[in-house]
């Protein structure tokens, strides 16, 4: 089975490596953005598996943005996205993906911090290991 790429677009640089660490460790691929338009070029040019999107980066509301964008793409409209976040422990924000997906285009939205075990739960759930 080919290797499965992750995408992680979030400018906390020590996140980053744990995210990474915990990913290949558990077999995947993992390449990632500080910046919300790095993301969305590296999208564009390697269509990953998955993406994990932070909010608030250089701007507030920067991950919201870059999910508008990859929902209009046509190469990157299909990935799975988990945004992960601490803007809903910040502002009593609260995403419901059944009635909230044309407001906030992602698959899921999770809260910071999440344990290793819990962010891999949530990626097999939106990126099954059959290919």
């Amino acid at each position: 089975m080919p290797q499965r790429t992750i995408l992680v677009i979030d400018d906390d640089i020590d996140l980053v490596e744990i995210i990474r660490v915990t990913l290949e460790n558990e077999g995947y691929g993992v390449i990632d953005a500080q910046s919300g338009a790095r993301g969305l070029e590296l999208a564009r040019e390697m269509t990953p598996d998955l993406i994990i999107l932070d909010v608030m980066m250089g701007q507030v509301d920067e991950g919201f943005q870059v999910a508008y964008e990859l929902r209009k793409g046509d190469s990157t409209r299909d990935i799975p996205i988990i945004m992960l976040t601490a803007v809903a422990d910040q502002t009593g924000f609260a995403f419901d993906p059944g009635k909230d997906s044309d407001f906030l285009p992602v698959n899921e939205f999770v809260e910071k911090p999440i344990s290793p075990r819990q962010l891999i739960d949530k990626i097999r759930k939106h990126l099954p290991t059959e290919v």
